[in-house]
């Protein structure tokens, strides 16, 4: 990471946030040692958790439901559903493109408080990539299930991607109860039990709550209304256990957004995966060629300057001489000190991969070497080539599992382990794990097919 890989300078408006929309979105506390807050509160604790489903199921509304059942009790400022979808894209078509995030309290037993930070996620089918980089963030997903619909495609697409992305419980939010009978609502709840063993979640013992967004929207005090919303945070609070961070060294972010504050630089947004940052920290931004070293002059978190931020944590960090048009969503802020095995710059590695049956919703044909579609990981996706191993494999079945040779077209940052979707024509096809990290090749012309073979 200490050497530059080159240069690439690459932005968007549509990645580009407005300063004050991306602050705004920034509504996480960052448990603080130095001043003895919340990272040194042992009653506080802090889980990530999201909204994902089927674009229309009501997952923004039940975002804005959540904030303003839970403002009363003084524990979330509310959040209406147009300041969440408030892109003029988002408002023309009604629907959730980027991911927003809010953030709410619960009163668990014994004096104990939990501080949820909640993503919410797009559901329509043009804008998974956006899904992914959400549900990387998260500890635990509140899957949003219309009860007039019942089990959609990208009901069940996220599922698989918030599996992959190391969601490992989920909480199943029935909404729009109001519109069906009670035996409606039982075959949906057994539909979603079906989906979640399909997936290896534990079927059995998520919880599955019954309710109306609108309704709570609304205040209504009936069953389905905001009574609703108390039964889904007390069900995170009962089922969704505060994961184990690691805060060694190096800190590692994916980088989810990025902006210019006018006289002070480039803020880059993100969640840290693992590590501690602090103000004044050395740091290399890294991904899609290029390694640039900066430092942090600054942590910002809940629309205040903090002095440091631990795993798990959502933050904006401002960087030092970083011009915004040389940062990528999908790059990586990490630490110079620490184990530098923890993390690898290359463009190639092995990994285990599964290719999805039709019945899946995945391929109906075998993928034979030199396959090339988009590859998803965190925050970043890129154009990837499989190279099926050993070579007398001839070509990889829907359904079956394989080690697979993988090369990007740019070099990347890879974490032991990672996970990784590819997806084709709009369609999820294949799911894997990076099993080891080689050297690096050069990509002619940015062509795949001219890599060196395996």
């Amino acid at each position: 990471m200490r050497t530059c890989l080159g240069y690439v300078s690459f932005w968007t408006k549509r990645r580009c946030l407005s300063a004050r929309r991306v602050y705004e979105r920034l509504a996480f506390p960052v448990r603080n040692a130095s001043s003895g807050q919340e990272k040194s509160d042992p009653t506080v604790e802090h889980v990530n958790v999201g909204t994902i489903g089927h674009v229309d199921h009501g997952k923004t509304t039940l975002t804005a439901a959540i904030t303003k059942v839970l403002a009363k009790r003084g524990n979330a400022s509310y959040v209406s559903y147009d300041s969440i979808d408030r892109a003029p894209e988002e408002r023309r078509r009604g629907i959730t493109i980027n991911v927003a995030h809010v953030s709410y309290w619960s009163l668990l037993s014994g004096g104990r408080r939990r501080r949820y930070a909640h993503t919410d996620c797009p559901g329509h089918a043009d804008y998974v990539k956006n899904m992914i980089s959400g549900a990387s963030q998260m500890d635990a997903a509140i899957l949003v299930v219309a009860a007039s619909e019942g089990e959609m495609p990208q009901t069940r697409e996220h599922v698989l991607l918030a599996k992959q992305a190391g969601v490992s419980k989920m909480v199943v939010f029935l909404n729009k109860a109001d519109l069906v009978d009670a035996d409606v609502l039982e075959l949906v709840e057994l539909e979603m039990r079906e989906l979640l063993d399909k997936h290896g979640l534990d079927a059995e013992k998520t919880p599955v709550v019954c309710g109306s967004a609108r309704l709570a929207v609304a205040g209504d005090p009936g069953p389905l209304g905001e009574p609703a919303v108390d039964r889904l945070v007390a069900a995170l609070d009962a089922y969704v256990e505060p994961p184990v961070r690691d805060e060694a060294p190096p800190f590692v972010m994916p980088v989810d957004n990025a902006f210019s504050v006018t006289g002070r630089g480039t803020v880059v947004t993100g969640t840290l995966v693992r590590g501690i940052v602090r103000r004044l920290d050395k740091v290399s931004l890294v991904g899609f060629d290029e390694c640039r070293s900066t430092v942090v002059t600054d942590v910002q978190a809940f629309r205040e300057s903090v002095p440091q931020a631990v795993a798990g944590d959502h933050v904006g960090l401002l960087l030092r001489g970083v011009p915004v048009r040389s940062v990528l969503r999908g790059m990586l802020v990490c630490g110079c000190d620490g184990d530098e095995g923890v993390l690898s710059v290359t463009n190639r590695f092995t990994a285990q991969l599964y290719l999805l049956s039709a019945s899946e919703g995945g391929r109906q044909a075998p993928v034979r070497t030199g396959y090339t579609q988009q590859l998803f990981s965190s925050t970043w996706n890129l154009q990837a080539r499989l190279d099926l191993t050993p070579a007398e494999l001839d070509m990889l079945l829907p359904g079956d599992h394989a080690t697979v040779g993988v090369t990007l077209l740019r070099k990347m940052p890879l974490l032991a382990n990672q996970t990784f979707t590819m997806r084709e024509n709009g369609v999820t096809v294949a799911t894997g794990r990076l099993v080891t990290r080689l050297d690096p090749v050069v990509i002619a012309n940015a062509n795949l097919a001219k890599a060196a073979g395996w």
